[in-house]
């Protein structure tokens, strides 16, 4: 990873070089992501207390940090449409590897909205500045992971224009936390590529 020691920032341009900044930059955050160690406990409290609507639940099987894990993806809606997501691991031991707030671009994030243009033109600003980056596609989004130089991760999110909202991992958000609860750990995204 390209620290900012290493960079030289003299030769980074200026906001006034660049063209129109409107169609080079995220349009809104997508999500901020967070740890939970009881996932029925924070959505109490995000969605019983604080009143934000829990709008999708994704049980999820990613290779992240070179081996498989598995991980509960809730997402509390915002009136502007952004959520706060909060993932839990199936195991302890995965857990732990995620509880320093350095460790990996799931555990604490955050995720900017953008169009697949835009992600294209900062995946190409980030590669030639020599970031590290990492590309993913959850099916429902595809997502861009850098970290900044200071250690936060961020994602430069593209939602699916052919993701059915509608569909049961949006309708029954409850449910799916229930399922993962009780033990469900198969993954119920079946939109993701595998």
């Amino acid at each position: 990873m390209t620290t900012i020691a290493e960079k030289d920032i003299t030769t980074a341009p200026s906001g006034a070089a660049r063209p129109d900044v409107t169609e080079q930059i995220p349009g809104r955050l997508h999500h901020a992501a967070y740890m939970s160690s009881d996932l029925a406990r924070t959505r109490w409290f995000y969605e019983d207390v604080i009143g934000l609507p829990l709008f999708a639940t994704f049980r999820e099987e990613a290779e992240l940090q070179g081996r498989v894990r598995t991980y509960c993806h809730c997402f509390f809606r915002l009136a502007d449409d952004a959520c706060l997501a909060f993932a839990q691991f199936s195991t302890e031991e995965d857990a732990a590897d995620y509880r320093n707030a350095q460790a990996v671009s799931i555990a604490y994030h955050i995720a900017l909205n953008c169009t697949e243009a835009v992600q294209s033109a900062i995946r190409a600003r980030l590669e030639a500045a020599s970031y590290d980056v990492m590309f993913l596609d959850h099916g429902y989004c595809k997502s861009l992971y850098v970290t900044d130089p200071d250690g936060t991760h961020v994602e430069f999110t593209v939602d699916s224009a052919e993701i059915d909202t509608s569909a049961a991992v949006y309708t029954d958000p409850r449910g799916e936390m229930e399922r993962w609860l009780a033990g469900d750990r198969s993954p119920n995204n079946a939109v993701r590529p595998h």
